[in-house]
């Protein structure tokens, strides 16, 4: 016989026997739906850590050159100093009281971990808009610490770490027989973030110029692709923070999620080019892309729980509080909000909350919330998301006031009117981010 076709044949057997022995290893070490998840929830979190860098594309577009070294560098070290603050104790005041600095973690509460860092750090990074051109960055650098170890663990809690609104044994839970509802964070995350935004804004003021007489003057941003880029990227990680957020790479609701999401940015992006064709005679593309984000905003919490038409009308409401949310922080309360995201994750963040208990429709299971919303003949489950909606806003508005007082206290929250005027980059960075365009003067 041809000794190639024997050592052929011998290697076949041996395949064969490698191949068996593996299949027989796996079906007894490892679950194919636990390996899923794992793999899911990673890649999902790496799509919401590519969320911020859309924040720092969207917010540096939506601002003056000057300032966008600061505006970067406070996008990149929110990540990482809410990523280690969250592994130190926001981790375990949220979910885990063993599990300081993941002491006692194992595979699944590293995957866990990961994934719920990088939406931690998300509602940490919506106040740097809201305050850009003017705080300073050691202050900015305090509040991501009180925010990663104080307001956002607590609160997450509360509503998703078995805390008073979710758990069996709280009174208001017994009373109502429901829980809090919020899938992937509308309140959590965003109303948290755009509420710690607004005491922020108003505490450090308005920009040099922004405020005329008590009239709000148009202070244009230097690169709106750049914003409009980074408002791509968000929605684009939105899906990971969505779909995400069922935390299993086979539940039956994950393409649900994800049709839900999509058709809330668009209406509200809709609404948006809409309301500004009609009230400004042109439409305007930051109104647009802030419409987008507002609708991606509140359909975060309801996106799992609403049929696709309800998501059309909860996105479209959506961008309509962004505009008017925004016209009335300039012209009522005389904030200085230069990215809009006190509107875009506050206002639209509360939206989004209440709207489970309009249109829920009762068949969604993922955290108990299998309850039905106003327009199928229910009652309660409304009654707790507007309980949740006064607990997150009274929380988040108390401790941020007092986190952004002490900060005061110790560093200053403001720069100084010539760092202002000369630009954060140089003055708080001694870096340009387009030095071959300013002449020296």
């Amino acid at each position: 016989m041809d000794w190639k076709k024997i050592l052929l044949i011998i290697a076949v057997v041996q395949m064969c026997m490698l191949g068996s022995a593996f299949a027989e290893n796996w079906s007894e070490e490892a679950d194919v739906k636990t390996a899923l998840t794992y793999v899911w929830l990673v890649l999902a979190g790496a799509l919401v850590f590519l969320m911020h860098a859309g924040f720092a594309m969207l917010e540096s577009g939506f601002t003056r050159q000057k300032n966008t070294v600061n505006i970067l560098m406070k996008n990149i070290a929110n990540i990482a100093i809410t990523g280690l603050i969250f592994w130190a104790v926001g981790y375990a005041i949220m979910f885990d009281r063993s599990n300081f600095f993941l002491a006692n973690a194992d595979s699944s509460t590293y995957n866990l971990w990961f994934f719920q860092m990088v939406f931690a750090a998300t509602a940490a990074t919506i106040v740097s808009g809201a305050v850009a051109e003017r705080m300073k960055f050691s202050a900015f650098l305090l509040y991501v610490v009180w925010m990663g170890a104080i307001i956002y663990p607590i609160y997450g809690h509360w509503i998703w770490g078995g805390g008073f609104l979710s758990s069996d044994t709280s009174p208001i839970v017994k009373l109502l027989g429901v829980y809090a509802h919020d899938f992937a964070g509308s309140g959590v995350v965003h109303a948290v973030g755009g509420y710690a935004a607004l005491i922020g804004a108003m505490l450090v003021g308005p920009r040099i110029g922004k405020f005329v007489k008590g009239e709000p003057k148009a202070i244009p941003g230097h690169s709106i692709p750049l914003a409009a880029l980074g408002a791509f990227l968000l929605a684009f990680g939105w899906i990971g923070f969505n779909a995400g957020s069922t935390l299993n790479a086979l539940d039956k609701n994950l393409n649900l999620v994800v049709v839900n999401t999509m058709l809330a940015s668009f209406a509200g992006a809709t609404t948006a080019i809409l309301i500004t064709w009609i009230k400004h005679k042109k439409p305007d593309v930051a109104f647009t892309i802030n419409g987008l984000l507002a609708g991606l905003v509140s359909i975060t919490a309801p996106c799992g729980s609403v049929d696709p038409w309800a998501a059309v009308v909860i996105g479209a409401i959506g961008g309509l509080i962004m505009y008017f949310g925004y016209m009335f922080n300039e012209n009522r309360l005389k904030i200085d909000d230069p990215v809009g995201a006190i509107p875009v994750h506050g206002y639209a963040g509360t939206w989004g909350v209440l709207s489970v208990g309009i249109f829920s429709n009762g068949v969604e299971k993922l955290y108990a919330a299998n309850a039905p919303g106003l327009l199928y003949g229910g009652i309660n489950l409304f009654v707790m998301q507007v309980i949740s909606v006064v607990v997150n806003i009274v929380w988040t508005t108390a401790m941020a006031y007092i986190g952004f007082k002490l900060i005061d206290k110790l560093v200053g929250l403001r720069v100084d009117k010539e760092a202002e005027i000369k630009g954060l980059d140089v003055m708080e960075h001694r870096t340009q981010a387009y030095p071959e365009f300013i002449s020296e003067r």
